[in-house]
Protein backbone atom coordinates (compact mmCIF):
# COMPACT_ATOMS: atom_id res chain seq x y z
CA UNK A 1 0.00 0.00 0.00
CA UNK A 2 1.31 2.81 -1.10
CA UNK A 3 1.88 5.78 1.91
CA UNK A 4 0.88 9.16 1.69
CA UNK A 5 3.20 11.78 3.36
CA UNK A 6 1.84 12.62 6.79
CA UNK A 7 1.73 16.79 7.53
CA UNK A 8 4.09 17.64 9.91
CA UNK A 9 2.85 19.74 13.28
CA UNK A 10 5.25 21.61 15.45
CA UNK A 11 4.74 23.30 18.94
CA UNK A 12 6.68 26.14 19.86
CA UNK A 13 8.45 25.96 23.17
CA UNK A 14 6.76 29.27 24.71
CA UNK A 15 3.30 28.77 23.21
CA UNK A 16 0.64 25.62 23.25
CA UNK A 17 -1.02 24.29 19.48
CA UNK A 18 -3.85 26.64 18.51
CA UNK A 19 -5.64 23.35 18.85
CA UNK A 20 -4.55 21.96 21.86
CA UNK A 21 -7.08 21.74 24.58
CA UNK A 22 -6.25 22.00 28.61
CA UNK A 23 -7.10 18.29 29.02
CA UNK A 24 -5.75 17.14 25.90
CA UNK A 25 -8.64 16.24 24.44
CA UNK A 26 -9.78 17.55 20.87
CA UNK A 27 -13.80 19.16 21.22
CA UNK A 28 -16.36 17.95 19.28
CA UNK A 29 -17.88 19.73 16.33
CA UNK A 30 -21.01 20.25 15.62
CA UNK A 31 -20.64 21.34 11.84
CA UNK A 32 -18.55 18.16 11.20
CA UNK A 33 -21.82 15.68 12.80
CA UNK A 34 -19.02 14.29 15.06
CA UNK A 35 -19.99 12.71 18.36
CA UNK A 36 -16.76 10.81 20.05
CA UNK A 37 -16.86 7.37 20.94
CA UNK A 38 -15.72 6.94 24.60
CA UNK A 39 -17.00 3.42 25.13
CA UNK A 40 -14.00 0.85 24.95
CA UNK A 41 -16.30 -2.34 24.71
CA UNK A 42 -18.65 -0.59 21.98
CA UNK A 43 -15.05 0.39 20.17
CA UNK A 44 -14.00 -3.22 20.43
CA UNK A 45 -17.05 -4.77 18.77
CA UNK A 46 -17.01 -2.51 16.26
CA UNK A 47 -13.25 -3.15 15.64
CA UNK A 48 -14.18 -6.86 15.29
CA UNK A 49 -16.88 -6.50 12.83
CA UNK A 50 -14.33 -6.89 10.00
CA UNK A 51 -13.40 -10.79 9.42
CA UNK A 52 -10.38 -9.14 7.36
CA UNK A 53 -11.27 -12.31 4.62
CA UNK A 54 -8.32 -11.45 1.14
CA UNK A 55 -7.57 -7.81 2.18
CA UNK A 56 -5.63 -6.28 4.77
CA UNK A 57 -6.12 -2.76 3.71
CA UNK A 58 -9.11 -0.92 6.31
CA UNK A 59 -9.49 2.74 6.36
CA UNK A 60 -11.26 4.31 8.96
CA UNK A 61 -13.34 7.68 8.52
CA UNK A 62 -13.75 10.22 11.17
CA UNK A 63 -10.86 8.48 13.96
CA UNK A 64 -11.50 11.17 16.10
CA UNK A 65 -8.92 10.65 18.94
CA UNK A 66 -8.46 7.16 18.36
CA UNK A 67 -10.85 4.83 20.71
CA UNK A 68 -11.79 2.91 17.56
CA UNK A 69 -8.05 3.47 16.30
CA UNK A 70 -6.34 2.13 18.86
CA UNK A 71 -8.81 -1.49 18.78
CA UNK A 72 -8.65 -1.64 14.96
CA UNK A 73 -4.27 -1.56 15.16
CA UNK A 74 -4.61 -4.89 17.75
CA UNK A 75 -5.61 -6.74 14.72
CA UNK A 76 -3.25 -7.66 11.54
CA UNK A 77 -4.03 -5.04 9.11
CA UNK A 78 -3.03 -1.79 7.32
CA UNK A 79 -4.90 1.18 9.05
CA UNK A 80 -5.54 4.49 6.95
CA UNK A 81 -7.04 6.96 9.57
CA UNK A 82 -9.08 10.05 7.58
CA UNK A 83 -10.02 13.21 9.28
CA UNK A 84 -11.09 15.93 7.99
CA UNK A 85 -10.28 17.45 11.17
CA UNK A 86 -7.21 19.29 11.79
CA UNK A 87 -7.58 19.33 15.70
CA UNK A 88 -7.98 15.19 15.49
CA UNK A 89 -4.90 14.80 12.97
CA UNK A 90 -2.71 17.17 15.31
CA UNK A 91 -4.31 14.35 18.27
CA UNK A 92 -3.52 11.62 16.54
CA UNK A 93 -0.02 12.60 15.17
CA UNK A 94 1.02 13.83 18.88
CA UNK A 95 -1.14 12.75 21.50
CA UNK A 96 -1.87 9.20 20.19
CA UNK A 97 1.49 7.48 19.91
CA UNK A 98 2.26 8.73 23.46
CA UNK A 99 -0.49 7.47 24.99
CA UNK A 100 -0.76 4.13 23.13
CA UNK A 101 3.19 3.55 22.29
CA UNK A 102 2.69 -0.23 23.33
CA UNK A 103 -0.03 -1.65 20.42
CA UNK A 104 1.98 0.85 18.16
CA UNK A 105 4.82 -0.89 18.58
CA UNK A 106 3.02 -4.10 18.17
CA UNK A 107 1.41 -2.57 14.84
CA UNK A 108 2.68 0.79 13.24
CA UNK A 109 0.74 0.31 10.18
CA UNK A 110 -1.14 3.41 10.91
CA UNK A 111 -0.88 6.07 8.12
CA UNK A 112 -2.91 9.55 9.46
CA UNK A 113 -4.39 11.71 6.48
CA UNK A 114 -6.09 14.73 6.80
CA UNK A 115 -8.79 14.84 3.86
CA UNK A 116 -11.95 14.65 2.77
CA UNK A 117 -13.23 11.12 1.93
CA UNK A 118 -16.43 12.24 0.06
CA UNK A 119 -13.68 14.17 -2.40
CA UNK A 120 -10.30 12.23 -1.66
CA UNK A 121 -9.02 10.00 -4.91
CA UNK A 122 -8.32 6.40 -2.82
CA UNK A 123 -6.99 4.88 -5.98
CA UNK A 124 -4.20 7.39 -4.62
CA UNK A 125 -3.54 4.64 -1.40
CA UNK A 126 -4.74 1.29 -2.87
CA UNK A 127 -4.54 1.39 -6.69
CA UNK A 128 -6.85 -1.45 -7.34
CA UNK A 129 -6.29 -3.16 -4.30
CA UNK A 130 -8.87 -4.18 -2.17
CA UNK A 131 -9.90 -2.50 1.27
CA UNK A 132 -12.32 -2.54 3.45
CA UNK A 133 -14.31 0.70 5.41
CA UNK A 134 -15.21 1.29 8.72
CA UNK A 135 -15.56 4.13 11.65
CA UNK A 136 -17.44 5.77 14.01
CA UNK A 137 -19.19 8.01 10.74
CA UNK A 138 -20.20 11.65 11.13
CA UNK A 139 -23.47 11.44 11.18
CA UNK A 140 -24.13 14.69 8.65
CA UNK A 141 -22.44 12.67 6.07
CA UNK A 142 -23.08 9.07 6.54
CA UNK A 143 -25.54 8.51 3.87
CA UNK A 144 -23.14 9.76 1.01
CA UNK A 145 -20.09 7.96 2.68
CA UNK A 146 -22.26 4.77 1.63
CA UNK A 147 -23.06 5.79 -1.74
CA UNK A 148 -19.17 6.62 -2.75
CA UNK A 149 -18.33 2.97 -1.53
CA UNK A 150 -21.09 1.61 -3.53
CA UNK A 151 -19.00 3.27 -6.37
CA UNK A 152 -15.81 1.56 -5.93
CA UNK A 153 -17.72 -1.64 -4.53
CA UNK A 154 -15.77 -3.89 -7.10
CA UNK A 155 -12.42 -2.60 -4.30
CA UNK A 156 -14.67 -3.50 -1.29
CA UNK A 157 -15.55 -6.69 0.32
CA UNK A 158 -16.74 -5.23 3.48
CA UNK A 159 -18.04 -2.47 5.03
CA UNK A 160 -18.96 -1.52 8.94
CA UNK A 161 -19.52 1.55 11.27
CA UNK A 162 -21.82 3.27 13.32
CA UNK A 163 -24.65 5.34 11.96
CA UNK A 164 -27.84 6.94 13.45
CA UNK A 165 -29.57 4.01 14.12
CA UNK A 166 -32.61 5.40 11.40
CA UNK A 167 -29.93 5.43 9.08
CA UNK A 168 -28.64 2.07 9.63
CA UNK A 169 -31.93 0.43 10.17
CA UNK A 170 -32.67 2.03 6.70
CA UNK A 171 -29.89 0.61 4.52
CA UNK A 172 -30.93 -3.02 6.29
CA UNK A 173 -34.71 -2.45 5.70
CA UNK A 174 -36.36 -5.41 3.30
CA UNK A 175 -39.38 -4.30 0.88
CA UNK A 176 -42.81 -3.13 2.43
CA UNK A 177 -41.68 -0.99 5.51
CA UNK A 178 -41.89 2.66 5.23
CA UNK A 179 -38.25 3.39 5.65
CA UNK A 180 -37.11 1.55 2.85
CA UNK A 181 -36.14 3.42 0.07
CA UNK A 182 -33.44 4.12 -2.67
CA UNK A 183 -30.11 3.57 -0.19
CA UNK A 184 -32.16 0.33 0.77
CA UNK A 185 -32.39 -1.32 -2.87
CA UNK A 186 -29.05 0.14 -4.16
CA UNK A 187 -26.67 -1.64 -0.72
CA UNK A 188 -28.66 -4.68 -1.02
CA UNK A 189 -28.40 -5.12 -4.60
CA UNK A 190 -24.57 -5.69 -3.93
CA UNK A 191 -24.23 -6.44 -0.36
CA UNK A 192 -25.55 -8.71 2.26
CA UNK A 193 -26.65 -6.83 5.17
CA UNK A 194 -26.99 -6.95 8.97
CA UNK A 195 -28.15 -4.88 11.85
CA UNK A 196 -25.24 -5.60 14.34
CA UNK A 197 -26.41 -3.86 17.26
CA UNK A 198 -28.10 -0.79 18.95
CA UNK A 199 -25.73 1.95 20.85
CA UNK A 200 -27.25 4.64 23.17
CA UNK A 201 -26.37 8.34 23.27
CA UNK A 202 -24.61 8.06 26.82
CA UNK A 203 -21.57 6.56 25.04
CA UNK A 204 -20.47 9.55 22.70
CA UNK A 205 -19.25 13.08 23.73
CA UNK A 206 -21.33 14.99 23.14
CA UNK A 207 -24.09 12.17 23.24
CA UNK A 208 -26.64 12.32 20.20
CA UNK A 209 -30.25 13.30 20.63
CA UNK A 210 -30.87 9.73 19.19
CA UNK A 211 -29.72 6.12 19.63
CA UNK A 212 -27.11 4.80 17.28
CA UNK A 213 -26.38 1.47 14.92
CA UNK A 214 -23.91 -0.50 14.04
CA UNK A 215 -24.39 -2.66 11.17
CA UNK A 216 -21.88 -4.66 8.24
CA UNK A 217 -22.23 -5.23 5.35
CA UNK A 218 -20.90 -8.10 2.97
CA UNK A 219 -19.91 -7.93 -0.93
CA UNK A 220 -21.99 -10.55 -3.02
CA UNK A 221 -20.09 -13.01 -4.58
CA UNK A 222 -21.90 -11.99 -8.16
CA UNK A 223 -21.18 -8.26 -8.35
CA UNK A 224 -23.25 -7.13 -11.97
CA UNK A 225 -26.50 -7.40 -11.79
CA UNK A 226 -28.45 -8.95 -14.59
CA UNK A 227 -29.99 -5.51 -16.23
CA UNK A 228 -28.55 -2.75 -17.68
CA UNK A 229 -27.29 -1.16 -14.39
CA UNK A 230 -27.37 2.82 -15.41
CA UNK A 231 -31.15 2.19 -16.11
CA UNK A 232 -31.60 0.36 -12.94
CA UNK A 233 -30.15 3.34 -10.71
CA UNK A 234 -32.20 5.57 -12.72
CA UNK A 235 -35.17 3.49 -12.39
CA UNK A 236 -35.18 3.08 -8.67
CA UNK A 237 -34.40 7.05 -8.08
CA UNK A 238 -37.58 7.83 -10.09
CA UNK A 239 -39.36 5.33 -8.29
CA UNK A 240 -38.91 6.49 -5.16
CA UNK A 241 -38.79 10.14 -5.58
CA UNK A 242 -42.36 9.66 -5.72
CA UNK A 243 -42.58 6.86 -3.47
CA UNK A 244 -46.42 6.96 -2.27
CA UNK A 245 -47.47 6.72 -6.03
CA UNK A 246 -47.54 3.68 -8.13
CA UNK A 247 -44.73 2.21 -10.34
CA UNK A 248 -47.01 3.48 -13.39
CA UNK A 249 -47.60 7.08 -12.06
CA UNK A 250 -43.70 7.79 -11.12
CA UNK A 251 -42.10 5.79 -14.25
CA UNK A 252 -44.44 8.04 -16.56
CA UNK A 253 -41.02 10.04 -17.38
CA UNK A 254 -39.89 6.43 -19.45
CA UNK A 255 -42.74 7.22 -21.99
CA UNK A 256 -43.30 3.35 -21.69
CA UNK A 257 -45.99 1.49 -23.75
CA UNK A 258 -49.39 1.11 -22.91
CA UNK A 259 -48.97 -2.92 -23.25
CA UNK A 260 -45.88 -2.63 -20.66
CA UNK A 261 -48.04 -0.50 -18.34
CA UNK A 262 -50.75 -3.27 -18.32
CA UNK A 263 -48.23 -5.52 -16.28
CA UNK A 264 -49.32 -5.68 -12.55
CA UNK A 265 -45.59 -4.87 -11.61
CA UNK A 266 -46.76 -1.27 -12.29
CA UNK A 267 -49.66 -1.82 -9.77
CA UNK A 268 -47.48 -1.62 -6.80
CA UNK A 269 -45.35 1.16 -5.14
CA UNK A 270 -41.64 1.27 -4.61
CA UNK A 271 -41.53 0.39 -1.17
CA UNK A 272 -43.38 -3.08 -2.17
CA UNK A 273 -40.94 -4.11 -4.53
CA UNK A 274 -37.40 -6.07 -3.76
CA UNK A 275 -34.43 -6.26 -5.37
CA UNK A 276 -35.03 -8.87 -7.70
CA UNK A 277 -38.28 -7.05 -8.67
CA UNK A 278 -36.63 -3.73 -9.32
CA UNK A 279 -34.02 -5.87 -11.58
CA UNK A 280 -36.79 -7.60 -13.30
CA UNK A 281 -38.94 -3.92 -13.83
CA UNK A 282 -35.45 -3.02 -15.44
CA UNK A 283 -34.93 -5.30 -17.43
CA UNK A 284 -38.93 -5.00 -18.64
CA UNK A 285 -38.33 -1.30 -19.33
CA UNK A 286 -34.90 -1.85 -21.32
CA UNK A 287 -36.84 -4.31 -23.53
CA UNK A 288 -40.12 -2.27 -24.12
CA UNK A 289 -40.31 -1.84 -27.98
CA UNK A 290 -41.57 1.99 -27.48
Amino acid sequence: MSKKKKKKYSNGPSHKNKYEQEDGAVKAKKHLGQHFLKDESVAEKIAQTLSLEGYSNVIEIGPGMGVLTKHLLQRDLDLVAMDLDEESIVYLNHSFPLEHADILKSNNRLNIIEADFLKFDLTQLYGDEQFAITGNFPYNISSQIVFKMLEMRHQVPEFSGMFQKEVAKRICEGPGSKTYGILSVFVQAYYDVEYLFTVPPGVFDPPPKVDSGVLRLTRKKELNLPCDERLFFKVVKTAFNQRRKTIRNSLKVFNLSDNLKEDTIFDQRPEQLSVADFVMLTQKIANDPV
